[in-house]
């Protein structure tokens, strides 16, 4: 199983305000939507939530919780990271579902899984913004840039590829 973070970071970090992005970039909404298609993503209630508590079609949405009675249809709810790493290992070993699983937020999400994952797919948005959830630091030691892709509309951006070293 490959565990594979993806995240939209400006300059200073920031990935959310108020329970929602700062901004609305078109190509990475599709970049995004292409990646996880299909796959398994890793998620906590927030982000869920973030969704209008609806799960996105065509993949597998699995909600990290400490609430016992948050039971959302078209979702699986489990109680912490690990047992999330073993809930869609067990999918992915049975062929069930794609090798590539994908952790898609909040910002204590990315955080807490960090040590596992295997890959970033990084928007990295060139410019500050205000924000009340960030993205982890994470180290040149730990992961090697393997890809970007300038972009420069609406703003400057980058899609960036990391892969554990």
């Amino acid at each position: 199983m490959i565990l594979s973070a993806i995240a939209a970071m400006a300059a200073n970090r920031v990935i959310g305000k108020d329970g929602d992005l700062p901004w609305k970039i078109p190509e990475d909404m599709k970049f995004f939507r292409d990646k996880t298609s299909g796959h398994i993503m890793i998620m906590g209630r927030k982000t869920f939530d973030s969704f209008g508590g609806k799960p996105l079609p065509n993949r597998l949405n699995v909600v990290i919780t400490r609430q016992h009675d948050y039971e959302p249809e078209g979702a699986h709810v489990v109680n912490n990271t690990e047992e999330a790493i073993d809930f869609c290992r067990g999918l992915v070993d049975s062929g069930a579902w794609p090798e590539e699983v994908f952790i898609i937020g909040g910002g204590e999400i990315y955080k807490q899984m960090l040590p596992a994952t295997d890959r970033i797919y990084l928007t990295e948005i060139h410019e500050d913004v205000t924000g009340d959830t960030k993205f982890p630091e994470f180290s040149d030691d730990d992961f090697e840039e393997i890809e970007r892709h300038p972009r420069k509309k609406p703003v400057e951006f980058d899609f960036v590829t990391y892969e554990r070293i």
